[in-house]
């Protein structure tokens, strides 16, 4: 089965403080990630991070949906995961500066977070390298009757990778609860999709008898609304699904990408920039709805940005891990 949802029609079904939390998530996501940025420029933060900037819905309209203890394993591109199931900015800035007050004791860094306390099971970065973590843990949560669902987030550059169709095929046959997002930020690194992805992306899971829907990833209410049902039905036993999430990030593949003009036009950036950012059409909304007004969203914004930066400061005068601990938490 092969669908589009229609956002026009998604509806929430989400108190007020719910929705306003989900702002608050999106806006600290991207507050976090323009320190990461910050970070790399002071030449403070050991190697590159890929900033998550303009895809914050995707992460916090399906972490909405999911529950404390379900499982999330994630990507290169993995802080807004991270942030949206449950981590604190104060230990993942740690972790990225290579602190031992990280989540990984700073020996993961940027593209290796993972905080199974809240069910995240660990960023990678190998492209796609995550999927088979996902089926793994999807199928335990199966045999052992947990009731738990297990997404994996992968960008639309890992539809080349054969795993994910070794996994879409095993998850089928034995109905795994376990919800496939591809987030289609249109670049595979610095080469457009359409360049590299033949043929109907959402054909591919529909092969394999698993339900495929796409929505539009700047709406973080179509998000969880749709979301919320393919989670819900895993839940209840009825196997896996695919949702293509079609969204944008607005940097570079990585920090070091600055000058990215050669390989997308600088319009095309400025568009999505304003016309399609995710908070301001969230906010939008909700002033809409008179769910909010303009000050509520300058009080998130203060208290976002302040703590933010007491956690980058936390992070800077964190201490680095001893050298007694090379040879701890290494797993092969």
């Amino acid at each position: 089965m092969t669908t589009v949802t229609n956002q026009s029609k998604a509806h929430s079904g989400l108190g007020t403080e719910q929705l306003l939390s989900m702002y608050r998530q999106m806006v600290t996501i991207r507050l976090f990630e323009e320190q990461v940025n910050e970070l790399y420029t002071r030449a403070l933060m050991p190697g590159l991070a890929h900033l998550y900037i303009g895809e914050e819905a995707v992460a916090v309209g399906i972490c909405a949906a999911l529950h404390r203890d379900d499982y999330i394993t994630s990507t290169h591109r993995g802080h807004g995961h991270c942030l949206a199931k449950g981590a604190a900015p104060d230990r993942m800035f740690a972790e990225l500066l290579g602190k031992e007050a990280g989540y990984c004791r700073g020996k993961g860094g940027s593209m290796h977070i993972a905080d199974p306390t809240s069910g995240n099971l660990g960023a990678n970065a190998i492209v796609g390298g995550s999927m088979g973590i996902a089926a793994g843990a999807a199928f335990s949560a199966k045999n052992l009757g947990t009731k738990r669902v297990a997404v994996c987030f992968f960008g639309e550059g890992a539809l080349g990778q054969g795993l994910l169709y070794e996994v879409m095929n095993l998850a089928r046959l034995w109905d795994l609860p376990v919800i496939y997002v591809c987030e289609n930020n249109l670049y595979n690194e610095y080469t457009h999709f359409s360049e590299t992805t033949a043929g109907d992306i959402l054909a591919r899971p529909a092969a394999f008898g698993i339900p495929a829907e796409s929505v539009d990833g700047q709406d973080v209410r179509a998000v969880y609304a749709t979301a919320r049902r393919l989670v819900d039905a895993a839940r209840s036993g009825k196997g896996p699904a695919f949702l293509l999430c079609n969204t944008y990030r607005y940097r570079g593949h990585h920090v070091g990408d600055v000058n990215r003009e050669y390989y997308r036009p600088k319009q095309e950036e400025q568009r999505w920039m304003t016309e399609r950012d995710p908070i301001k059409l969230f906010g939008d909304w909700l002033i809409g709805q008179n769910l909010a007004n303009k000050a509520q969203f300058d009080e998130i914004l203060l208290q976002v940005k302040s703590e933010i930066e007491a956690a980058v400061e936390f992070g800077i005068k964190a201490a680095y891990p001893g050298t007694d601990q090379v040879e701890e938490n290494i797993y092969a």
